[in-house]
């Protein structure tokens, strides 16, 4: 398994253990982590404080429960310019406690990595599955 794999499987194990401050380790100070349009969340948040409140904190308060499994964690090798690439495939699923209505939805994660730091995740996900529960 490559350190980039490594650093990706390392927030996904903390956030199965509900661990905030392991789950944000591993991210540069100016990551740059894009929910996919049509999520709830959607659009970019710069820096991990702004990841913790704007997804991972408004998660916790508005769905019980909200679910991350990923099947898969691929490592997609490094470009010429030290950028790595790791993909993380699975599933969410979740109620939303407004609505009480629940989801079931697929999800990739691209994951950029340079020089031991997360710096960049965009989400690609059925959205619409995430948003009859909401809406």
């Amino acid at each position: 398994m490559s350190a980039n794999q490594a650093l990706v499987e390392a927030h996904y194990a903390a956030s199965d253990a509900g661990d905030l401050a392991g789950m944000l380790a591993p991210f540069s100070p100016d990551i740059q982590w894009t929910e996919a349009a049509g999520f709830p969340y959607a659009g970019t948040y710069v820096g991990p404080d702004a990841v913790a409140a704007g997804v991972f904190g408004r998660i916790q308060a508005e769905f019980s429960p909200f679910v991350v499994t990923i099947d898969a964690v691929y490592d997609g090798g490094v470009d010429d310019s030290g950028l790595g690439t790791v993909f993380g495939i699975g599933n969410y699923a979740g109620t939303y406690t407004a609505t009480g209505r629940s989801f079931d939805a697929r999800v990739v994660h691209v994951w950029r990595v340079r020089d031991g730091q997360a710096v960049a995740f965009e989400q690609i996900v059925d959205s619409a599955q995430v948003r009859a529960a909401t809406d």
